[in-house]
């Protein structure tokens, strides 16, 4: 049995104090979500003036890698509670302070560890928990990445073993492709790492990501709660669009859930997990976990009576959660379209007129023409409909250079 975090108030001897490691625009609500409820925070992240950190108590900038830095750190804040926004961490630190009882770490260090490295999550899903997965090899050198495309087949998706949001990811249709792939994997990791998967592909019908929620309930026990499943699309591995609730034959959900729950509860811990899953009919297959808010969680903002984010910081607190939808919805992401440090937007005014539409620009400090800068979330009377407005709302703005 646990017990909720007692909440004190921000900057003073009371204060309970949460440090995000990672501080973009996920963790920026997360922050939001937290002060709402009276906790002060601290943003960490590897550049100054990151989102998260436009909104926080105290911001620091270091190399989340570097472990002594990361350690030091945590030393100087004294942080009640530790959550990891990114995968580019010192987690073999995290785990080293947690095990000395020096910090909670959520929603724990192991789960950090194991969901930073898709090799240590793969093999808990495939090997221990004999979860169905798609078929899948690991590869240090292009002479083994050869060797595991001839194992899989083709077609097979190439990806760096340590990376997020698709970075460094590739669909290989046929073996002439292959180095290319090798390339763009080892650009694309989160840190410095040869080590890739190959996956061989599924053809699915779609995939989801099914947000998990570990709180606790009325009698102080830890409970697993789930939102509706969560349609989206990927361009190069990116999320680009997504809706809630996908429709899914119930034999399916089932199954995901399923799937979800015995994930979520080896991981451990409290907090909200996004599972991303493949199905086909009512066949289901994991594809990844994050022990944190997901990217396509961002309609919930627009959807539930709770948002992933505030999910988040009320079950990390040990508080009672609300997981149920409100209307469908939708969101569609604003790009950077520049490479350019400190771009505007034009046409906001004309987004916000597409009816049942809001938006959240992020404040990155540096546009990339493909770095997600924004997001329109929008509600409809069915999904089809907050899909279309969604997408018009975000026609309409044109992020721009100069004054």
């Amino acid at each position: 049995m646990k017990t909720p975090l007692r909440i004190g108030t921000p900057l003073s001897s009371t204060a309970t104090k949460v440090m995000l490691l990672g501080a973009g625009e996920l963790g920026k609500e997360v922050i939001i979500s937290l002060q709402r409820l009276g906790v002060e925070v601290i943003a960490v992240d590897r550049y100054p003036n990151a989102p998260g950190q436009q909104v926080a108590h105290r911001s620091h900038v270091i190399d989340m890698t570097d472990g002594d830095a990361l350690a030091a750190l945590i030393e100087l804040e004294r942080p009640d509670l530790v959550v990891p926004e990114i995968e580019a961490i010192a987690t073999d630190m995290l785990v080293a302070l947690e095990q000395a009882g020096k910090v909670r770490v959520i929603p724990t260090a192991r789960a950090t560890s194991l969901t930073m490295n898709r090799e240590g999550i793969r093999r808990l899903a495939g090997e221990t928990l004999s979860l169905a997965t798609s078929p899948y090899r690991f590869a240090d050198s292009l002479e083994q990445l050869i060797t595991a495309t001839r194992e899989i087949g083709f077609p097979c998706v190439i990806k760096p073993v340590m990376s997020s949001s698709g970075k460094g990811q590739t669909k290989l249709d046929d073996a002439g492709q292959i180095e290319a792939a090798w390339q763009h994997a080892l650009t694309g990791g989160r840190v410095d790492s040869t080590r890739v998967i190959v996956e061989g592909f599924i053809d699915f019908d779609y995939e989801i990501t099914l947000l998990t929620v570990r709180a606790l309930n009325d009698k102080n026990e830890v409970a697993t709660y789930f939102c509706e499943p969560i349609g989206h699309i990927q361009v190069q591995g990116d999320y680009v669009e997504s809706w809630q609730p996908h429709p899914m034959h119930p034999a399916a959900l089932d199954k995901a859930r399923d799937i979800a729950r015995k994930i979520t509860e080896n991981l451990g811990g409290l907090g909200l997990f996004g599972v991303e899953l493949f199905v086909k009919g009512d066949m289901v297959w994991f594809s990844e976990v994050s022990p944190r808010p997901h990217d396509t969680g961002m309609v919930t903002m627009a959807t539930q009576v709770q948002s992933e984010f505030e999910l988040h910081a009320k079950a990390i607190l040990g508080l009672p959660v609300n997981v149920a939808l409100k209307t469908p919805g939708a969101s569609a992401v604003i790009y950077g379209q520049h490479d350019a440090v400190g771009i505007a937007f034009e046409g906001v005014a004309e987004a916000l007129r597409v009816p049942g539409t809001d938006i959240r620009l992020f404040g990155k400090p540096e546009s990339f023409k493909r770095r997600r800068m924004g997001v329109v979330v929008a509600s409809g009377e069915d999904i089809e409909t907050a899909r279309i407005r969604a997408k018009q709302a975000v026609a309409k703005i044109k992020p721009i250079t100069g004054n």
